[in-house]
């Protein structure tokens, strides 16, 4: 095996991105006459979310799921009031992928109580269908509902609120070590195919060249798996992970394994866990200071990953012509019952296109290299984030211009066959591979 090759990062361009999970991000969105809750299930609606994503230019939109529902329908705390149920999300970004041709899908797909050959290859077939626009959110799942719909070993013992605040927990640990080894099974098996192993020679009979097809023998505590894949090298080689963190040993496994993490800047919830109350500036420099330490400085380099993009989630509700954003929020927090920026993991903004922008043009001054948007209501506040935030964000010279657009490219140039990879939204530059060992020789 050589050390991976070839993978380089360029200059960061500044991503945005949408995550869609119901009816919106509010408990009380799916009431909103507006939401369709009647279809909230349908293939359809799903795909209409996602072409409104994609004609407003965003780079990717991300699809929430978990193993449990969101909280225990047969709970005492529960009252019936919230939506329940999702579908699942990458069998769904399988569908969009077809029916879309420039956003970037990533699927939450959890690493707990899963097999990394399945979750891998079920996401390089993405990738092969979506011709290069996959990316891969990992998750793992703690609770006990989780562990007993699957009844392979018991939910651990978890303090959430000391581990919120930096306390060490083996429990947690062992989950996190669980989705690194799956995170590198995954690499591994992306790159168990070379480029060119498909020879496809009719003429000589020759399909596959064995030689450039890899065994991974990836063996930890956990897992052990021979590979290769059965599913060829994709488009992109390498899909992006992109991981979720809310302390700092999620963004440890983030700076070991992920190309993106995805923080939550200036909420005031407890639900922030160790970046509540933290300014962008504040957690930026705790997550450089994570991927500097020296062993995982070592694990990103044998990865072949370059440097970590830091993306910041911001919960949005816009001003319509017909009702204020703070109105509207009121208003679903009275259907609620309850103040949802008080438990928010992420930072909630009501007020308008404007007001939006100066936010995320002075988070971007403070380091970051994105902004995941999380509509309050869908697909109204998808639909305003279209029409009035993104040209706003364009003219100043934030949102890039959307692709496939032929504005600022030069006249007579060839099309770049790659400008659709979910890799080059985010300036990862092309993925090396391990075991190719011509290109280590041509290095």
């Amino acid at each position: 095996m050589s050390p991976i090759t070839g993978s380089k990062s360029t200059d960061a361009p500044f991503t945005i991105g949408v995550a869609l999970d119901g009816a919106g991000w509010h408990p009380a969105a799916w009431r909103e006459p507006s939401s369709r809750a009647e279809a909230l299930f349908a293939a359809e609606t799903w795909v209409e979310l996602a072409e409104l994503a994609e004609a407003a230019g965003l780079d990717y939109l991300t699809i929430a799921d978990e193993l449990a529902p969101q909280s225990d329908p047969a709970g005492a705390d529960t009252d019936g009031s919230t939506v329940l149920g999702r579908l699942d999300a990458a069998l769904l970004a399988d569908w969009i992928a077809p029916r879309t041709s420039r956003i970037g899908l990533i699927p939450t797909v959890t690493t707990t109580h899963t097999e990394p050959f399945h979750v891998a290859t079920g996401l390089q077939t993405l990738d092969h269908v979506s011709t290069g626009r996959a990316g891969w959110q990992p998750r793992i799942s703690a609770d006990a509902a989780s562990a007993a719909a699957f009844g392979r070993r018991p939910a651990p013992e978890i303090d959430r609120d000391a581990v919120a605040f930096g306390a060490p927990d083996a429990g947690l640990d062992e989950l996190l070590a669980d989705a690194a080894d799956s995170a590198e099974a995954a690499r591994r098996l992306w790159d168990s195919w070379e480029d060119d192993a498909e020879i496809r020679d009719a003429a000589t009979g020759r399909f596959l060249d064995r030689d450039r097809v890899h065994p991974i023998d990836f063996a930890s505590e956990r897992f052990s798996i021979a590979g290769p894949s059965i599913v060829p090298r994709s488009p992109q080689g390498q899909l992006p992970i992109v991981v979720l963190a809310h302390s700092a040993p999620v963004a440890e496994l983030a700076a070991r394994v992920a190309d993106v993490v995805i923080v939550t800047p200036e909420s005031a919830s407890p639900r922030a866990g160790a970046w509540r109350g933290r300014s962008v500036a504040e957690i930026v420099a705790g997550i450089r200071a994570i991927e500097r330490d020296p062993g995982i400085a070592e694990a990103r380099a044998a990865s072949g990953l370059g440097r970590l993009r830091i993306v910041a989630d911001l919960v949005l509700a816009l001003d319509t012509a017909e009702e204020p954003a703070v109105e509207r929020l009121v208003r679903l927090d009275a259907l609620a019952g309850s103040p949802f920026a008080a438990s928010s993991d992420a930072r909630v903004l009501a007020g308008s296109a404007d007001e939006a922008a100066e936010l995320i043009a002075a988070w971007r001054a403070a380091g970051i290299d994105g902004v995941r948007l999380r509509p309050l209501t869908l697909p109204a506040d998808l639909r305003t984030i279209g029409a009035e935030l993104l040209p706003i964000l364009r003219e100043r010279g934030i949102a890039a211009t959307p692709a496939g657009s032929t504005a600022g490219s030069a006249a007579g140039a060839e099309p770049d066959p790659t400008a659709h990879h979910l890799r080059t939204r985010f300036g990862l530059g092309r993925a090396g591979n391990r075991y190719d060992t011509r290109t280590e020789a041509a290095a």
